[in-house]
């Protein structure tokens, strides 16, 4: 959450000094798949926290935690891949004119939600002692998010203008501006890949929270069996 409260305080700095709304430019803040995603994950961990504290001597999370978590897990893994290959290094007229101070927010903002958190979230899969495994039906659940936000995204994107008044449309990210060079075709390629994306993503969850499991259970059966012998 510091994460989040730092590029708040980046974007109310420059949109107090570049004579912006605001308000417009705090509703398209909150509105990019970035935010929206660590606001649910931080509400994820917190609610497996809580579960955790709550019961110690339980070893397995329940369906409702184990969904939750890989609700926010896809989303905050493919934010890694797509931030660091296609946006990292893309230039920032407004970041330019950024004191050394917000420089320094910007600069944490960013490596905490586009490099820490999904190495979080990909050892918290991996490695995490009480991860369960869900049932194949888990899949679509996982792709609702990700499909509402980009509803969403689409059609806000030609109701709103760009606070700098370049433009009277406003995209969180250039591959889904339909004004590019592209047009939509270009727009609409970026969604079906990133759908695929979700999809694969999607699937490997499910595939390795399923062996995870079943490999627990074959390391506690001859533990189990050893007892009852004793």
């Amino acid at each position: 959450m510091s994460a989040v409260a730092a590029g708040y305080i980046v974007n109310v700095d420059r949109a107090t000094r570049q004579g912006q709304s605001l308000a417009l430019v705090l509703a398209n803040y909150f509105s990019m798949f970035t935010i929206v995603s660590t606001l649910l994950s931080a509400g994820a961990l917190f609610a497996a926290a809580t579960w955790t504290r709550m019961h110690p001597e339980r070893t397995r999370e329940p369906l409702g935690i184990a969904l939750a978590l890989a609700v926010v897990t896809g989303p905050m893994l493919l934010l890694g891949v797509v931030y660091n290959a296609l946006l990292r290094g893309v230039p920032s007229e407004v970041a330019a004119a950024d004191s050394p101070g917000i420089a320094m927010l910007d600069a944490y903002a960013i490596e905490v939600l586009h490099v820490v958190l999904p190495l979080y979230f990909l050892a918290d899969l991996l490695f995490a002692t009480r991860r369960r495994g869900l049932p194949w039906w888990g899949l679509p659940v996982l792709l609702v998010y990700p499909l509402l936000w980009l509803m969403y995204t689409m059609t806000r994107g030609e109701l709103v203008a760009d606070p700098s008044g370049v433009a009277d449309w406003w995209y969180p990210y250039p591959f889904l501006d339909p004004h590019g060079a592209g047009g939509w075709g270009s727009a609409l390629m970026y969604i079906a890949a990133i759908f695929a994306a979700f999809v694969a993503i999607g699937a490997a969850i499910v595939a390795i929270g399923r062996y995870r499991e079943r490999r627990a259970v074959r390391r506690t059966q001859p533990a189990a069996l050893a007892a009852v012998h004793h």
